[in-house]
């Protein structure tokens, strides 16, 4: 059935009742007009039949009224009505038309604009122009309306040429892609107005593919094209991304029709340059521009800071101050977040400081943006005067200091200040969902389940919040709640099958997660990079490099819809996978594959030459990337630590010891000292091991003198292994490792009165060592522990 009929019926499904109505005489007083005589009304309603007898045209006279309408359009009772209502005519003929009313309501608004606009119809009211039913279907506030309206237009005879754009757009805007295709189908023939518009409507309700394909056909009909074609076909392609062959494409032809000197047109071009990964093309086309507005340099600058190129950004930003064009507000906020990626707190501090120079500190999104860029640095002091200052707190306010204290991790300051917002401000989905994360990461469950408590009586919830409340759980050891809230879950993103994946992981339950990403792609999911991290992490961990490669390989093969932010930390998990299941060849050929090496990247190709006792190649890779001009961070200095630890290389261990503190100011912490003390340690220098435990600023833990234990028992020192262990059993008195190292330490120098003790202490106490496990892949995996006996094959392996 075609939307007409479709239509038809859909606005006439509120009348099928049945009722027969009698006709209606002719009037007693009625003039005609122009000479002719009036004529008998009547109609007939009965069983979905409607039969019009011949209609009169309406005159307003003092009190009395001459019908006359299309003997074929029933929307002419409508016009009818209305006119009689604008012209206050006699209630006498108002009455012998209210049936009218009865069977053709129309919604309030709808009813208003007609008043406003039906005088503007002409004579016998069939030509009807678009002056009249545009105001008409600007007033629709819903699906249903809208498709009376159409229906209505439709039966008058009037070909909606005209009325197609806005006809596409509504029903694009109420979710009904397919009504705006069947409007544009049932065009004989569609202007580039209404091509643009039903391109604009894909776009819009992101099928991004079938604009493309909607497109194609535009220019295989010869289709004009106009200053608004092209920047929508090119929203399609920076929507898409990975596209930047067919931007290019598109671009030159562009140029061919003539676009080129339109600045809507460039700034477009910019954009689609920017999402399509091509900064310089971007940078080749704003530099070729004859004239360029805010806009433009906006849009430039904000494609360095998507890039991360902060410097050319800055650089940008001072060229346009130059030429005298004052920045906006959306230009400030794009600058605000380049100092939040690049951690320059001055310049942050300066265009704070322009800010308020210029008067813009009343503006709500830029003090937010302020709020966020100190935040997101760290600088939690300056956030909280800033805040302190605001006299209008939004929502977006409060949340930002709540993810600034949990960034922090300062729960305390998390749970103090969700209570004081709750007297300003309703919390919001997002503020639950906040505090919630953040007792999650430290594994407060008590006060995470209390702002679950809170959204059950308030009746908030979404997906997202339901995913914060599945990590809760599993975050805090229970797994069981977890996946029970997870298959409760109806409506499941990609985010909440992540958070289940990565609650199994952190709990050690690896084939659950390899199960439940097996259940993603029966259920016909993509494997988004989040997941991919966590099943590289799972094969990571049991050593299965066939199964990390195939990750790998499935991850080349879709590179094409993983963006930017995504891949880096992607590759860097698979040159981890590859490193610690025993391939450095494959880990360092990942690692110089990598487009982009952040520091983590850096980090962690250091650490994998230190794993396999490549101390020497770690130490060449360490100033490679000093001189690249990558600044390393602390765990750059703990992965180099560790290298020179597993390679026997003191001296140079003692030297990038010194180098944290003298050349980049960064101060050891606990774990940096334990490598210390373990690279000695290894090499026999104890006494220097127990003198840098001793001296150090910062409280020794149980994992450093763990270190000292073990060198004490590879050089058989029981002196300094007793001391330590007396140290370590007051941290940890139920560590059943230490326990056993203990014994072992007395043990190497034939002490068994002591190993006696101990071993009899342990059993006294019920503690047991986890025994070790290893996992092999013949056709699947198989784990193994200590002394497994289950194997029906043990005795052949």
């Amino acid at each position: 059935m075609g939307i007409r009929a479709e239509l038809i019926i859909h606005s006439l499904s509120p009348y099928r009742s049945g009722i027969t109505v009698n006709p209606i005489p002719a009037p007693v007083s009625a003039k005609a007009t122009s000479g002719s005589a009036p004529n008998p009304i009547g109609y007939h309603f009965e069983q979905n039949s409607f039969c019009l007898c011949e209609l009169f045209d309406v005159v307003p006279l003092a009190c009395e009224a001459v019908v006359i309408a299309s003997t074929t359009c029933f929307f002419s009772f409508q016009l009818v009505y209305i006119t009689i209502l604008v012209h206050g005519l006699s209630h006498r003929c108002f009455s012998r038309l209210s049936p009218i009313h009865r069977f053709f309501p129309l919604s309030s608004n709808v009813r208003f604009s007609l008043l406003r606009h039906c005088y503007n119809l002409t004579d016998h009211h069939r030509n009807l122009s678009k002056t009249v039913f545009s105001p008409v279907l600007h007033s629709c506030t819903d699906l249903k309306t809208l498709k009376q309206v159409h229906a209505l237009i439709l039966c008058t005879g009037f070909q909606p040429i005209s009325s197609a754009p806005k006809l596409i757009t509504l029903y694009t805007q109420f979710d009904d892609i397919k009504s705006a295709v069947s409007v544009f189908r049932s065009l004989p023939e569609a202007n580039t107005f209404t091509w643009n518009s039903i391109v604009k409507a894909h776009v819009d309700f992101g099928l991004f593919n079938d604009a493309l394909f909607l497109y194609r056909e535009m220019r295989e009909l010869g289709v004009s094209h106009d200053n608004f074609t092209f920047p929508v076909i090119h929203r399609a392609i920076s929507s898409l991304g990975g596209l930047l062959d067919y931007g290019k494409m598109v671009h030159k032809l562009a140029i061919q029709m003539g676009f080129d000197l339109d600045i809507y047109f460039c700034n477009t071009v910019i954009e689609m340059y920017i999402r399509c990964g091509s900064v310089f093309s971007a940078r080749r086309v704003f530099d070729e521009m004859s004239h360029r507005d805010l806009v433009s340099w906006t849009s430039m600058i904000c494609g360095y800071v998507w890039s991360r190129d902060i410097v050319s950004c800055f650089q940008l930003f001072r060229e346009m101050q130059m030429r005298e064009l004052e920045p906006n507000s959306v230009t400030l906020m794009i600058m605000l977040q380049a100092c939040s990626l690049s951690e320059n707190a001055t310049k942050g501090r300066e265009l704070h400081a322009y800010v308020i120079r210029k008067g813009l500190e009343s503006k709500g999104s830029l003090q937010n943006s302020i709020l966020t860029m100190y935040a997101k640095m760290g600088n939690i002091k300056n956030a909280e005067n800033l805040f302190c200052m605001t006299n209008k707190r939004d929502i977006i306010s409060w949340n930002i200091m709540i993810s600034g204290y949990s960034k922090k991790g300062d729960v305390t300051k998390v749970a103090e200040i969700f209570s004081k917002m709750q007297i300003e401000v309703n919390p919001s989905l997002e503020t639950l969902s906040l505090v919630i994360s953040a007792f999650a990461k430290c594994g407060n469950l008590l006060q995470g389940e209390m702002i679950c408590g809170y959204a059950v009586k308030t009746g908030l919830c979404d997906i997202v919040l339901q995913t914060a409340i599945v990590d809760l759980y599993a975050k805090c050891g229970e797994l069981d709640i977890s996946a029970q809230l997870f298959k409760e879950t109806s409506q499941k993103n990609r985010i909440t099958w992540s958070a289940m994946m990565s609650g199994f992981v952190q709990n050690g339950y690896f084939k659950e997660a390899i199960e439940l990403s097996q259940q993603m792609q029966i259920v016909g999911l993509n494997l988004e990079p989040d997941i991919l991290r966590n099943l590289v992490l799972v094969y990571t961990h049991l050593g299965a490099l066939q199964l990390g490669k195939g990750v790998h390989g499935y991850m080349v093969r879709n590179m094409f819809y993983i963006s930017r932010e995504d891949s880096a930390p992607m590759e860097t998990s698979i040159l981890n996978m590859y490193a610690k299941c025993g391939s450095i060849v494959w880990a360092r050929r990942c690692f110089d594959q990598m487009v982009v090496k952040d520091v983590v990247a850096w980090s962690s190709m250091i650490e994998a030459y230190g794993t396999h006792g490549l101390g020497f190649e770690a130490l060449k890779l360490f100033d490679q990337m000093e001189r690249e001009g990558v600044k390393p961070n602390s765990v750059t200095f703990l992965s180099l630590l560790s290298a020179c630890s597993h390679s026997g290389l003191v001296s140079e261990g003692c030297r990038v010891f010194g180098y944290m503190r003298q050349r980049y100011n960064i101060e050891p912490d606990v774990y940096h000292y334990t490598c210390m003390v373990d690279l000695l340690g290894r090499s026999g220098k104890l006494q220097e091991a127990l003198s840098i435990i001793v001296n150090m600023v910062v409280k020794p833990d149980s994992r450093i003198w763990g270190a000292l234990l073990a060198a004490s028992r590879v050089y058989s020192d029981d002196k300094i292994g007793a001391y330590v262990a007396q140290r370590i059993l007051e941290l940890e008195p139920d560590n059943a490792g230490y326990h056993t190292l203990l014994s072992n330490v007395h043990a190497s120098v034939q002490r068994w009165t002591e190993v006696e003790t101990i071993r009899r202490a342990m059993t006294e106490k019920y503690l047991k060592k986890k025994p070790g496990w290893s996992c092999i892949e013949a056709g699947d995996l198989h784990g193994f522990v200590a002394n497994d006996g289950s194997c029906l094959r043990v005795v052949e392996m």
